[in-house]
């Protein structure tokens, strides 16, 4: 095959999956009725000035099922660190202990479940768009290889093409329905 086209198949496919990963970070992010740091890994503190990452000001970790503990570094970021979270609105307050943070997550209610599924299938169905619009711009490419003057490719080279690519959005957007599937299952699981 086409060394221009090889390369374009591949650029395809390593962009698809940035794609997929993308949903994936997204997702670890919903709450699904467990406690994980990477609820809080959006939330910006002002750290002296800085809007700096949470991860960064201090120890994030999840002690129960139903926590999340922020030991800050500097104990005098208390309030900035309990200001982010609650501007952040992530739909629970943290308690300030002494020299942490302690946030209990309440379980979640049918209804809110429910409104996390719908926003599962929504950002499913951004990575879907996501992939497609990848897609047809590699199609793009692939038939503009026909007029390279280096090395132009022949009109059976672009139809293989077009059906390697075919067969690897199927293949992501599988991916992505599996990915969404399980994500529902965790939010519907109490």
């Amino acid at each position: 095959m086409n060394t221009q086209i090889t390369t374009l198949i591949n650029e395809a496919s390593a962009t698809m999956t940035s794609s997929v990963e993308h949903l994936e970070k997204g997702l670890k992010a919903m709450r699904a009725g467990k406690a994980s740091p990477q609820m809080l890994a959006g939330v910006k503190v002002d750290y002296y000035g800085t809007l700096t990452p949470i991860e960064q000001v201090g120890n994030v970790n999840t002690p129960t099922a139903n926590q999340i503990v922020i030991q800050p570094w500097d104990k005098g970021s208390i309030p900035a660190i309990n200001k982010a979270i609650l501007d952040a609105n992530l739909g629970f307050t943290p308690k300030v202990e002494a020299d942490l943070l302690r946030i209990t997550l309440p379980p979640l209610t049918e209804d809110r479940r429910k409104e996390l599924v719908k926003s599962v299938k929504s950002e499913g169905e951004n990575a879907k768009v996501s992939v497609r619009n990848i897609r047809r711009n590699i199609l793009d490419k692939v038939k503009k290889t026909k007029d390279s003057k280096e090395n132009p490719a022949t009109e059976d080279e672009i139809k293989q093409a077009e059906k390697e690519i075919q067969d690897l959005t199927d293949k992501f957007i599988k991916n992505i329905d599996s990915v969404l599937a399980e994500k529902e299952k965790e939010l519907m699981t109490i």
